[in-house]
């Protein structure tokens, strides 16, 4: 049997080759701290459990339209006006089986052989896979540590050529913890203006999780670029809802854009046909109920990663920017004088510390690891710890 050349090019998202490794090792017997998967271990509030429970009960369970039930459409909508200001049409919301279907959605409608496709790196890998798969070419737009891991506008806008289709941003940031400025963003909206050939996925999937007195700038707030801007969200970090597959993406639906939503609610009809029906009520119960729960994991996110800044910061070898965004640390191990996944799959097998090596997620980020502070307090205290010993062991720290 042959497959087509396309299938070759894709690329995995290694922190479950480091999740399956990590379970296998407790399996055995050994103490793993997994700092390396991106998963709140928060559980999903109860009250969005309970509003999956009673759609099931009520006899929830038949197909809904392919892009969402309108009733959870409508849930975004609200969402969106109370932490963007702005109001988007239900019309324009795609409900999706997580933010994955976004990315490869919005790169298979713009990716083909001669095209271009920019993207952060280091970034979600999920990007670069997908854009290798259409058969577009691949420029990464580098997200530097001088920088606060934040983009440069001015670095971006330098990469667009005549071949350009898509630029895809992220902030707050994976795997670096970045924010980018809005001072910035406001940068790149007018470079923008001068290439109105270039649509724009903008990852917004953890806008609430900023810190230090950050605040995220949703590109929905620029009117400029709305008729060619894709913004992905979704549930699964907000709401601690990973295993639910549950997101949602907004589209342009201006006169010359709009067909861009049909064209995904077709790839809709055609792959999943829509997001299972007693999710969807629990997404609207986690829109419109109580947020106490996410006050409580941010403020326990934001502990965390101060404490990872602290302490890795005081192991030899090793420097870390604080992250200002996310739940992740992104530190620079390379005067320890190991490859970063050289570095990464020496911790997990010899020190039980689950971590991913930076050039998972691009050539950029080689020098670096990614830590989760998705883990207790206790729990990341051992992690680092143990991360001391090997180093002391290793590298004469």
């Amino acid at each position: 049997m042959q497959t087509v050349a396309a299938f070759d090019r894709i690329g995995e998202e290694n922190a479950f080759a480091v999740l399956a490794r990590a379970a296998a090792l407790q399996a055995e017997g050994r103490d793993i701290v997994n700092l390396g998967i991106g998963q709140p271990d928060f559980k999903t509030p109860a009250h969005i459990v309970e509003a999956a429970i009673r759609a099931l009960r009520d006899g929830q369970h038949g197909y809904t339209p392919a892009n969402g039930l309108v009733q959870t459409r409508e849930a975004v909508v609200r969402r969106t006006l109370a932490t963007t200001g702005i109001e988007v049409s239900p019309d324009s919301v795609m409900i999706m089986p997580g933010g994955k279907p976004t990315m490869f959605a919005a790169i298979t409608m713009f990716g083909e052989p001669g095209a271009e496709i920019l993207y952060p790196d280091p970034g979600f890998p999920i990007y670069r896979s997908m854009i290798d798969y259409t058969g577009a070419k691949a420029v990464p737009v580098p997200i530097r540590e001088e920088n606060g891991f934040a983009f440069s506008a001015e670095e971006t806008l330098s990469k667009i050529t005549p071949s350009t289709r898509l630029l895809i941003v992220n902030s707050p940031a994976n795997p670096t913890g970045g924010v980018t400025p809005k001072t910035e963003i406001v940068k790149l909206v007018r470079g923008l203006e001068h290439h109105p050939h270039v649509a724009i996925l903008s990852d917004e999937i953890y806008d609430v999780m900023t810190y230090d007195g950050e605040e995220h700038t949703s590109l929905l707030t620029f009117p400029e670029i709305r008729d060619r801007l894709i913004v992905l969200n979704g549930w699964s970090k907000t709401w601690a809802m990973t295993g639910w597959r549950m997101g949602w993406s907004i589209w342009p639906n201006g006169p010359q854009s709009a067909f861009l939503y049909d064209k995904v609610r077709k790839l809709a009809v055609n792959c999943w046909s829509c997001v299972n029906t007693p999710s969807q009520f629990a997404g609207i119960a986690a829109i419109d109920g109580p947020q106490d729960d996410v006050e409580t994991m941010l403020t326990a996110f934001d502990r965390r990663r101060r404490l990872v800044t602290e302490r890795l910061n005081a192991l030899p070898d090793i420097r870390c920017v604080t992250p200002k965004g996310a739940f992740y640390a992104f530190p620079n191990v390379s005067a320890t004088g190991f490859k970063a996944k050289d570095l990464a799959s020496r911790l997990l097998e010899e020190a039980g510390v689950a971590l991913v090596g930076g050039p998972d997620f691009g050539d950029f980020g080689e020098g670096y690891v990614r830590l989760s502070c998705a883990a207790s307090e206790e729990r990341i205290e051992t992690a680092i710890e143990r991360m001391g010993g090997f180093l002391e062991k290793n590298t004469g720290g």
